[in-house]
């Protein structure tokens, strides 16, 4: 490959707020066997990046690139990769946690990270949908195994991975319940939520029963209080650490536990991409911002007001 062998990066040095995150040139990676090289065209911003940024979650201290989302165009391939070639145009998610970097204009990973981004499906679309769709695909199908009939509540709603969620399960036939505050409940019911909670002015543990599986994404004492919702053999699945008295409780309701923490996933990439292919799946995208405006993605994700997904796009 030509050109230059340099790329620009958003890169911390230092665990702290957005000041941190800084434009810098770096060497540009070579993929090793069985991986490409990707020219970045969008990459999402998630909650994971700017937790990590602020406290250095998984990753440990700085120096780092954050980012996993990933859309653009294939430009090297490493030793037997067989499935992508150059130029193709993919989209998909690198190894969560340590295989971060997608905030830069190229990013190398497995090649079986990725799948083809489907007619129709832009750049943006592509680059918000990898991490929250492969969350919300094996919590709920892979974790639950959620089917036709059962009882969804999805907690945070309209937020990243919630909506959809929301989306995924409508797509298996669930019956879905969502809590997101009243301004956002328009938002859900056109992501096709049968019901939903203001959880500001009510107590989802009394309004909603019955319950095959709930989706937690809030943690805490907030996680107790869903047990109260499940069926006797119902699932609860939380996308952070569960209080350790939980799981007794958990045993004495005769519901299941699953913390899940989301992989790269070439069959779940399929079915993601499927679903935008066929209309089924939307990333709602609140904004977009350039590359070397990512620290104002992080400053607008960390308002806890956004619905659905922040993208930076890469020139």
């Amino acid at each position: 490959m030509s050109g230059s062998k340099t790329m620009r990066v958003i890169r911390q040095d230092s665990l702290g707020g957005p000041d941190v995150l800084r434009e810098a040139e770096t060497e540009r990676p070579s993929p090793r066997p069985g991986e490409v090289l990707i020219r970045v065209r969008t990459a999402g911003v998630n909650p994971t990046d700017w937790k990590h940024r602020a406290g250095g979650g998984l990753l440990g201290e700085p120096p780092f690139v954050l980012g996993w989302d990933v859309c653009g165009t294939v430009v090297e391939t490493g030793y037997g990769v067989t499935i992508h070639r150059t130029g193709d145009e993919v989209f998909g998610m690198l190894p969560y946690p340590f295989g971060h970097g997608s905030h830069a204009e190229y990013a190398v990973g497995p090649a079986r990270a990725f799948v083809a981004r489907p007619e129709g499906v832009d750049v943006v679309q592509a680059g918000a949908l990898p991490l929250v769709s492969l969350t919300a695909w094996q919590a709920l199908v892979d974790t639950a195994v959620l089917g036709p009939g059962q009882r969804l509540l999805v907690h945070a709603a309209a937020g990243g991975v919630g909506h959809v969620a929301v989306q995924i399960a409508k797509s298996r036939g669930a019956y879905v319940v969502g809590t997101a505050s009243s301004a956002k409940h328009g938002f859900l019911r056109g992501l096709g939520a049968d019901e939903q909670i203001d959880y500001r002015e009510t107590d989802f543990a009394e309004a909603v029963s019955g319950m095959d599986v709930v989706l937690e994404t809030i943690g805490g004492e907030h996680a107790l209080r869903s047990l109260r919702v499940l069926r006797p053999g119902g699932t609860l699945v939380s996308l952070l650490p569960l209080p350790r008295e939980l799981y007794a409780e958990a045993e004495r309701r005769g519901v299941r536990t699953a913390v899940m923490l989301v992989e790269d996933d070439q069959a779940g990439m399929r079915a993601v991409a499927d679903l935008a292919a066929t209309g089924r799946l939307r990333a709602a995208v609140a904004e977009t911002f350039p590359l070397a405006e990512a620290a104002r993605a992080h400053t607008a994700g960390e308002t806890g007001r956004t619905m659905g997904k922040l993208v930076l796009t890469v020139d």
